[in-house]
Formats: C-alpha cells, sequence, structure tokens
C-alpha cells in the first residue's frame, strides 16, 4: 500500500508538471484595457511612451520588421507583414494584440519591462481617436552639414596627388596596400571611358602600355580632357539626366525648350562651374530651358507646381538637397518646412503663392527667401527677374560651400561608384572622409571652378588608380579600396558596339563611331531599356545593377541584331585570314589579345574562311562578356 502511493504521489507530480509545462507553452494574453473617454494629448500621453519603449529598434532610421515610427505616415504604412495599425481601431490594431500577447516569440517590447495596461489603454484610446500627431514632429534626429566652406591643411607626405596624402592613413587604419595599382592597359581603358566616354583603340593601348616613361598616366588624362569635343559629347549625357533636357519631349504652356547647343558649347568651352549654374538660375540666351522646361510636366497638383518643381530641381542638383517632401508637408526625412519650400519656390513666382498643405489651402502666402539666409537675403518686393538674380548670386557665393561640395561629390561618385557622401543627393550625410570633401571643395573653388582641374586630381590620383571592388548591397559598413565595378551606361555600350563595328572599316578612325554618338541621339527603346531615363525627373546617378528587360534586350532585341549584322558583314570585307580578325575584333572590343584558348574557340565560330554569321556570333558573344560591359 505504501509503495502504491509512492508510486501514485510521483505520477501525480508528472502530471502537475506537464499540465504546468503545456499551461507554459500556450499563455493566455493579457487582458484588453476598457477604450478611455479621455481626449489623448501626443505629446503628454503618448510620445513618452513611444520614446521609452519603442524608438531603439522603430525609430531614427531603424526599422525592424519594416515598422518605422519616425512620422505618422511611417506608422500608418505598417510592417513587412502588413499593417500595425487600424485607424480608429484599436483593439483590432496588431499593435495592440502585440502589446498585450504573453507569448515570447511575439509580445512587444521583446525585452524589458511590459507595458503596464494603463499605457496600454492610452495607445488604444490614441488609435481609436484617429492616431493625432504632433504637427511637424519626428522621433528621427536629422544632422544638417554646414554650409559655409571649411579649410583643411593638405598633409604633409611623399605623395605626389593631394588625395593620396588625405588616405594615406586611411590605407593604414585598414590595412590596406597604398601602392596597388590596376595594368597600364585596365588603366587606359578606365580613364578613356571615364572622360570621353570611348573605348580606346587597340593601337592607343599598345602606344600607352609601350611608353616607359614617368608620368604617363597623368599626360593621357590631361590629353583625353583636352579632346574637348569628345569630353562635351560625354559629359551631356550626365547633365543632361541632371537638367531633365530631353531631346524629344513635348513641352506644356510653350515656354520649354531644349538647352543643348548651349550645354555643349558651355562643356566644350569647359565654362567655370559657377558661372554654369548662375546662367541656369539667372537664364542667359539658350539656357533658360532649365528653368522653363520643367513645365512640361505640368501642374500634377498644389506641390508640383512649376515653381515649386524649379524650387526641388535647384535644391536637388545644386545642393544636394531633397526638399520633395517638404513641398507636401513639413518633412520627415529632414528639417525643412513646409513654409521654408514655399519661400523658395515663390523667388520663381510672378505673384504671391499660396501655401498648400497636401494639396489643401492653409489660408497663407509664401514670402520669397532662400533656405539658408547666413549666406545673404532675396528681397521679397523686387520683381521675378531680379529674385531669381539674387538667387544666382547667392547660391554661387563664395560663402556657399555646399556648392561646390556638392560637385566635388558627384565627381567622386561618378569615378569611384560611390560618393564621400552618400547618397549623393543627401549631403548632409556624414562624409567617410570629410577632410578630403572640404580640401576638394576648396580647391575647385580656388581654381575659379573648373571642374576639369577636380577631373583630373581624382583621374591621377592612386585612389582611382587602385583595383576596382565589388560592392554589394548589404554593405553594413563602407570601406574605400578602390573604384567600384561599374556597368558601361547606355551611351557608353553603344558607342563602344559601334567603334567595334567600325573598327572593320579600312578608313576607321580612333575615337570615332562611324555615326551620332549615342549622348547626342534621341531616346529610343533600346537605350531606354538599357537604363536611360525618360529625363522626366531629374536623375543624378543612374542604377548599375543589370535589369531582366536588360537581359533580354542584349540577349534577342532587333536593334542590337542588326547592329551585330552589320558588323559581322564589315568584318568579312576586310577579307583577312581568320586569326588576324578575331585578334582585330579582341583589340577593339576588349583592349587586348585573345588568349590561346580563346583564340582557338573563336576559330571554330567565325570560320576558315571567315563568314559573316561566324563573325557576327563572336561579336555577339564579346558585346555580352563582362569584361566588355564592365568598367573595372
Amino acid at each position: 500500500m505504501g509503495q502504491k502511493m509512492a508510486i501514485l504521489t510521483v505520477w501525480q507530480i508528472i502530471t502537475v508538471l506537464v499540465t504546468s509545462l503545456g499551461s507554459a507553452a500556450t499563455p493566455v494574453p493579457r487582458e484588453m484595457p476598457d477604450s478611455t473617454n479621455k481626449i489623448i494629448d501626443f505629446a503628454s500621453d503618448i510620445k513618452p511612451i513611444l520614446q521609452k519603449n519603442c524608438t531603439k529598434c522603430h525609430a531614427d532610421g531603424n526599422s525592424k520588421g519594416g515598422f518605422s515610427i519616425d512620422h505618422v505616415h511611417a506608422v500608418e504604412a505598417g510592417a513587412d507583414s502588413g499593417p500595425v495599425i487600424v485607424k480608429g481601431k484599436g483593439s483590432a490594431s496588431l499593435l495592440i494584440k502585440l502589446l498585450l500577447s504573453n507569448d515570447s516569440d511575439e509580445f512587444m517590447p521583446p525585452k524589458g519591462d511590459r507595458l503596464p495596461l494603463a499605457e496600454v489603454a492610452l495607445l488604444r484610446a490614441w488609435i481609436d481617436q484617429g492616431l493625432r500627431w504632433e504637427k511637424g514632429f519626428t522621433f528621427a534626429k536629422f544632422r544638417n552639414a554646414p554650409v559655409a566652406p571649411r579649410k583643411v591643411n593638405l598633409p604633409e607626405g611623399p605623395e605626389p596627388n593631394p588625395i593620396d596624402r588625405f588616405l594615406s592613413p586611411y590605407y593604414k587604419k585598414h590595412n590596406l596596400d597604398p601602392k596597388a595599382s590596376v595594368s597600364d592597359s585596365a588603366y587606359a581603358r578606365r580613364a578613356f571611358l571615364d572622360t570621353i566616354g570611348l573605348l580606346p583603340s587597340s593601337d592607343e593601348i599598345n602606344k600607352f602600355s609601350a611608353d616607359k616613361g614617368k608620368g604617363k598616366r597623368a599626360r593621357l588624362v590631361s590629353e583625353l580632357l583636352n579632346d574637348n569635343e569628345r569630353y562635351a559629347e560625354h559629359w551631356i549625357t550626365f547633365w543632361n539626366d541632371c537638367f531633365r533636357n530631353s531631346y524629344t519631349r513635348q513641352y506644356h504652356g510653350g515656354g520649354g525648350k531644349k538647352i543643348t547647343d548651349w550645354l555643349k558649347k558651355s562643356l566644350i568651352e569647359n565654362k567655370p562651374y559657377d558661372q554654369f549654374v548662375r546662367e541656369l538660375i539667372d537664364p542667359v540666351n539658350g539656357s533658360d530651358g532649365f528653368i522653363k522646361g520643367i513645365v512640361w510636366r505640368g501642374t500634377v497638383n498644389a506641390s508640383q507646381v512649376a515653381e515649386m518643381q524649379a524650387a526641388q530641381n535647384v535644391a536637388q542638383v545644386f545642393l544636394g538637397l531633397n526638399i520633395k517632401c517638404a513641398s507636401c508637408h513639413d518633412s520627415f526625412i529632414n528639417d525643412w518646412t513646409l513654409k521654408q519650400t514655399y519661400a523658395l519656390a515663390s523667388i520663381f513666382s510672378d505673384g504671391p503663392m499660396d501655401i498648400h498643405r497636401c494639396n489643401k489651402p492653409i489660408g497663407e502666402k509664401a514670402s520669397p527667401a532662400f533656405l539658408y539666409p547666413e549666406l545673404g537675403d532675396v528681397d521679397p518686393k523686387a520683381s521675378r527677374s531680379e529674385r531669381v538674380k539674387q538667387l544666382a548670386g547667392i547660391i554661387t557665393s563664395p560663402k556657399n560651400g555646399r556648392l561646390a561640395r556638392t560637385a566635388v561629390n558627384r565627381l567622386w561618385a561618378i569615378f569611384l561608384g560611390r560618393g564621400l557622401v552618400e547618397p549623393v543627393d543627401e549631403m548632409d550625410n556624414l562624409s567617410w572622409n570629410q577632410d578630403l570633401l572640404d580640401w576638394l571643395a576648396v580647391d575647385l573653388a580656388q581654381h575659379g571652378y573648373d571642374l576639369k582641374h577636380t577631373i583630373n586630381l581624382i583621374l591621377t590620383s592612386n585612389a582611382y588608380q587602385r583595383p576596382s571592388v565589388a560592392l554589394g548591397d548589404d554593405v553594413k559598413e563602407y570601406i574605400f579600396e578602390g573604384p567600384v565595378v561599374r556597368r558601361m551606361s547606355a551611351e557608353q555600350f553603344l558607342d563602344g558596339i559601334d567603334q567595334v563595328v567600325l573598327a572593320a572599316s579600312a578608313d576607321a578612325k580612333a575615337r570615332d563611331t562611324g555615326r551620332k554618338r549615342a549622348g547626342m541621339r534621341n531616346l529610343d527603346r533600346l537605350m531606354r531599356t538599357l537604363g536611360r531615363p525618360k529625363r522626366d525627373v531629374v536623375v543624378t546617378r543612374r542604377e548599375s545593377t543589370a535589369t531582366t528587360a536588360q537581359l533580354i534586350e542584349l540577349s534577342n532585341g532587333k536593334p542590337l541584331a542588326d547592329l551585330m549584322t552589320r558588323g559581322g558583314q564589315e568584318w568579312v570585307k576586310r577579307k583577312q585570314g581568320p586569326e588576324s580578325i578575331i585578334g582585330s575584333i579582341f583589340s577593339s572590343a576588349l583592349g587586348r589579345l585573345p588568349s590561346s584558348l580563346e583564340l582557338k574557340t573563336a576559330h571554330k565560330i567565325v570560320g576558315d574562311p571567315v563568314n559573316a554569321k561566324g563573325v557576327e556570333d563572336l561579336l555577339w558573344m564579346l558585346a555580352m562578356h563582362p569584361e566588355f560591359q564592365l568598367i573595372h
């Protein structure tokens, strides 16, 4: 009997434990608090709760699970999994359910003390009462970069290029070889594409590689930058993207027009950048399409009237400043307010502008003013033309260091694949090398805003000559090791194909595509697919990642197929042996001769005697080759 009682007692204990464990595995949620009749005040009732419990994971750029509480629109947008708030229905909102849950896999906050039911009740009532938010408030903390130029002393060191003196301690800190450098052929191809947008011919590559003199890379860059016509035909593409200069766009209102002739002439002349900017903001003959041209888009809504579009474009292109959010309401991504943005837009207006918040008038009119009053005043009583002239003077004033910083940062991003500040249109962000950025900006101003001077500095630096690196999208902490591998632009790719096809001609000339440069031609489907924008919005940087549409177009698109067919026919006309033609095509496309294995394979493709279809196939293969499409 005693043994039976002992066994029974053990089983009773086990039963209790199992019941207890089962209970713990399926916890019961905390009770939903009753809704309160109190009128909730966001600042005193809600903000302290969110600040204490939620901001670490869901604010100031953090959005765990895709959920951010930086501002009310982010809260309403929900998380990766869907809505978090059901406006007007606190009891049905996921946020409240997670705050009440006892499941350790889902309850919020995941660490620290659980929210008291009294605080959950306040949050429920806040949602019930419509999610009222303090006007203009955000949990995000924004950095406002200094506007004035910052003079930095050039570090001492043996490096002849100032850029390398700034980066010398950086290389040491990150255990990088300061003298790492690409081959002559790789450097020449990189420099050609970056300055004039064309491939070097095989003769140019061979001549450059055979040169044993010191300073030959500097001499090459200087010579390329002095090729003014081809320099302009290449760089007009970048500036067309920035200025929305379309060759084919039909404009609304009759006031817009192209600035192509003025722009190309300015690039050929290497017009000082500050003068370049002044003539775009306060137009001269031929440059007024930048300001007037924006009206082709028409009035989309109150935050997109012509004056507001002009303000947005000027701020983005010349100051690296995004005020698009603040064109509709006080910004949630920076400190700019609706009234400040309307003040800038009013400079371009013929009369007082009515301020609209989210497309609704607030009953106030804007007074013309510049975003940074410390740089100068715009007279609100002056005529429109005089206000615009004052604005142009303020933006290009020696006191405005942001103009030069934005310009040199764009150049650095173009040549090295990533800016000293990222993104390039968010110049309030921290730079990974602030001293270098500020020195380059001051140096540009001191050299008369000569962009070619800064380009030459960058392209002759060891930083530019370093081996290229791949940079993934998931990089958490950027470390500069060398130029980022980039894809050719649509225009570079098409010009390169034309060069390879043209190279078959007996009278082919170096640096010639055989027809109008791609950057000077109207937009077509092939260029659009390869990444050239329609120029309906400002584009200061094109995406470098290949798309599915591009892969399809490059594999079987008719425009490219026609070019390859023409190329096959042109090369066969040379009546040369297979090895000679293969070697010439490789040199034209890749700047090098084929390896023994490549030669053997290509020989089978082109045939013996050479046939046009075989050459066409070889051209396809080389055009699709990463060595052709990528700038290493």
